[in-house]
């Protein structure tokens, strides 16, 4: 899967309401509890082609250049979603230690691991990626955020992002993402609802704000 693209506002367009929002959020964020270890561990998630990657470096900036784990980089061809037992072991043990975690990172191209990423434990630390609000994660989180834009919204975007020389990986993946969000859906436990506009993002309570979370 290919990361979003890096600008997080049109040409020429200047921060509107929408990026004092991600302001607040992030200080909003800044004062909750530690999650895992020391860490206030942040969830992006949505479905591929939403804009999380866009998104989780704007709200990083805003959390003081906060460091991001992209879920991409965890999960592989064969195991598109089955990556729960390699997060926790590589990710979340360390960190909830108040270790430093090295985790493996997977080259989509290549189709195996080529590198070792290290992750000092944080104030905070920004996961994004299609199931980065799963079940067996939610415990360690300090708070959930889902990217509001619809499945077939994201997947003609990031069909449209990625061309189509990945068409057959996108009717894979597609198949693979539909099956994961039946079994184990995210949003209704979002804390908070993402929405991206022209300039900026709309931060809106989610179904799962009840929580405790923001």
């Amino acid at each position: 899967m290919r990361q979003e693209p890096t600008r997080p506002f049109p040409p020429g367009a200047r921060p509107s309401p929408g990026a004092t929002a991600l302001t607040g959020l992030a200080g909003r964020l800044r004062a909750l509890a530690p999650s895992c270890g020391p860490v206030r561990l942040i969830a992006v998630d949505g479905h591929a082609g939403s804009g999380k990657s866009t998104f989780a470096r704007c709200l990083a900036a805003a959390l003081g250049d906060a460091p991001v784990v992209h879920v991409d980089d965890i999960a592989t061809h064969r195991e598109l979603f089955a990556w729960t037992d390699r997060f926790r072991d590589e990710v979340l043990d360390p960190l909830s230690r108040g270790e430093t975690a090295r985790y493996r990172v997977y080259d989509w191209e290549r189709r195996e691991f080529t590198a070792r990423r290290e992750l000092a434990p944080a104030h905070a630390v920004v996961v994004e990626g299609v199931g980065a609000g799963r079940r067996a994660l939610r415990p360690y989180l300090a708070c959930l955020l889902w990217m509001d834009l619809t499945a077939a919204q994201s997947w003609e975007r990031g069909r449209l992002r990625d061309g189509p020389a990945l068409d057959g990986f996108w009717d894979d993946w597609i198949s693979a993402e539909r099956a994961h969000f039946a079994a184990d859906p995210t949003r209704p436990h979002a804390a908070l609802l993402v929405r991206g506009r022209a300039e900026g993002y709309a931060v809106l309570p989610g179904p799962g704000g009840a929580d405790g979370t923001p």
